[in-house]
C-alpha cells in the first residue's frame, strides 16, 4: 500500500464523521492563537487544552470498535493528518498509542509519513517513543531500519531513531543508543542535540554509571547541551 493511499475503513468513516463536529464545537479561538504561537506557527489550532480534548475524544469514540485493525488505524491517522488543525493529529497519536499492539512492522512506513508531514516535536516525540518504539520492541528486525534512520538527512527521522528506545529501560540496546548519539553528536540543530541528551538522561535512570562513563569518554565531541541534559539527574 502506498503511504499516500488511505485504505477503506468503516471505523475511520464513523470517527471522522464525528470528530470535526465534536472538536469544532469546543473551539476556543483566543486559546488557539496562543497555542499556535507557542508551537511556532507549525499549524493552526482549535484551542483545546489536553484534558478537555481527551474528554471530547471519549465522546467521539463511544460505540466504535474497541479493537480497530491496523488498516483502520492507518486510515484514521492519515485522514486526521490531512486536517489542518493540530488537535486532529493529537487525536490520531492518542489512538495509535492506545492500540500500538494492533500494529505490525508494516506500519513503519506510515509512521515515517506522519513523522515527516507537518513535523514538530509535539507529534514526533510521541510517535518516536510510543509508536515507533513499540514497533521495534515487537519486531527487533526493525533495528536495521533505525540504523538507517539515524543517518537520515531529515532531522525528525534522525530524532526518532535517537528517541525510539526512550521507554525501553532494561531492554535498551545501550551500544546502539551510544552509537547513535556519537553519530549525531556534531549535528548543528537544537532538536538533535536535545534528543541526544534526553535519550541519555532517560537511560541514566536505568544505568547511570554507563551514561556517566559514556559522557566522560566523549565530552569532547558531545554538544554542551547534550552533556547538560544527559547528566541532569546523575550524581557525580
Amino acid at each position: 500500500m502506498s503511504v499516500a493511499a488511505v485504505p477503506p475503513s468503516a471505523y475511520a468513516d464513523l470517527v471522522l464523521d464525528r470528530l470535526p463536529a465534536v472538536y469544532g464545537a469546543a473551539a476556543d479561538p483566543a486559546r488557539a492563537a496562543r497555542m499556535r504561537a507557542y508551537m511556532k506557527d507549525v499549524a493552526p489550532f482549535l484551542g483545546l487544552p489536553s484534558p478537555a480534548r481527551r474528554e471530547l475524544s471519549k465522546a467521539v469514540l463511544k460505540g466504535t470498535a474497541p479493537r480497530p485493525t491496523e488498516s483502520d488505524l492507518t486510515a484514521l491517522a492519515l485522514r486526521c493528518w490531512a486536517l489542518p488543525e493540530r488537535e486532529y493529529a493529537y487525536f490520531a497519536v492518542d489512538c495509535l498509542r492506545r492500540h500500538v499492539r494492533r500494529l505490525s512492522s508494516g506500519f513503519l512506513p506510515v509512521a515515517r509519513h506522519l513523522i515527516t508531514t507537518v513535523p514538530w516535536w509535539d507529534t514526533v516525540d510521541l510517535l518516536a517513543a510510543h509508536v515507533v518504539g513499540g514497533l521495534v520492541a515487537a519486531d527487533p528486525e526493525l533495528t536495521a531500519v533505525m540504523d538507517a534512520w539515524i543517518e537520515d538527512a531529515d532531522l525528525w527521522v534522525a530524532r526518532t531513531a535517537l528517541l525510539h528506545q526512550l521507554r525501553f529501560k532494561d531492554a535498551t540496546d545501550a551500544d546502539r543508543l551510544f552509537a547513535y548519539c556519537l553519530r549525531q553528536a556534531g549535528h548543528p540543530d537544537f532538536f538533535i542535540r536535545k534528543a541526544i541528551g534526553w535519550a541519555l538522561r532517560e537511560y541514566a535512570k536505568t544505568d547511570p554509571d554507563a551514561v556517566r562513563a559514556f559522557v566522560a569518554a566523549h565530552r569532547d565531541v558531545l554538544a554542551p547541551l547534550s552533556v547538560r541534559e544527559a547528566l541532569k539527574n546523575v550524581t557525580a
